[in-house]
């Protein structure tokens, strides 16, 4: 029995909502204070268009047009990231799942893993056009500037510019592509004990205060985190 609890992972985390919502800040946050990989679909595919990889190309057209990529491609990187060992006891999971298909791909990864905690960050629209159309990402790594940058990477000291798919035009064409593919997905794991709404409307630090208490809700009611 005691080795079966040691094997249940320390928390399996999906952040849902649209661009600009804040997942990737959260994502990040909550992977340094729990010790666990965090693992974004958007900046392994900036990586991969970055480095002009076959998957890199495949993707880059899509991405600059604000579409989805395929089904195939993303289940595919995601479930070799699972694969790896550091995430064998928890990850956080930022960009994916995207779609229905996804959805399910990833509940068939998680057999013998322990149950998914979901957060759904919610922000108006007005505020996400705000936010994506004056985002800016390194032209070197891809990283996406934390608030605190200035005129260069944090990560690698890079030149920050402004997002290709993140023009006016393209930031309501992504929103547009999230309200008809993957706020379905929100409906597909709303119905779980472990789903819950998140204000992203808020001070960065208050949004994670809330997630923090969501997780303590998600832990009260028998999950292992």
């Amino acid at each position: 029995m005691a080795s079966q609890q040691e094997a249940t992972p320390a928390l399996n985390l999906v952040m849902l909502g649209p661009p600009g919502a804040g997942k990737g800040t959260q994502a990040e946050r909550i992977s340094r204070t729990r010790q666990l990989p965090k693992i974004s679909t958007g900046d392994i595919l900036r990586e991969a268009v970055h480095n002009s990889t076959p998957l890199g190309c495949a993707a880059k057209e899509a991405m600059e047009a604000g579409r989805l990529v395929g089904d195939d491609v993303m289940i595919g990187i995601v479930q070799e990231r699972l694969d790896r060992a550091d995430a064998r006891q928890g990850f956080v999971l930022d960009g994916f799942p995207r779609t229905i298909v996804q959805a399910r791909a990833l509940d068939r990864m998680m057999d013998g893993r322990g149950p998914l905690v979901v957060l759904d960050i919610v922000v108006p629209e007005e505020v996400l056009v705000r936010r994506l159309a004056t985002r800016r990402i390194c032209d070197q790594c891809g990283s996406n500037a934390a608030v605190d940058w200035l005129n260069v990477c944090g990560k690698c000291g890079g030149k920050l510019v402004a997002r290709v798919d993140d023009g006016v035009d393209i930031v309501r064409e992504r929103l547009g592509v999230y309200h008809r593919q993957t706020k379905p997905v929100v409906e597909y794991y709303e119905g779980r004990p472990t789903f819950r709404l998140i204000d992203g409307n808020l001070p960065p630090d208050v949004v994670t205060g809330a997630i923090d208490a969501a997780l303590g809700e998600a832990a009260a009611r028998g999950v292992h985190l």
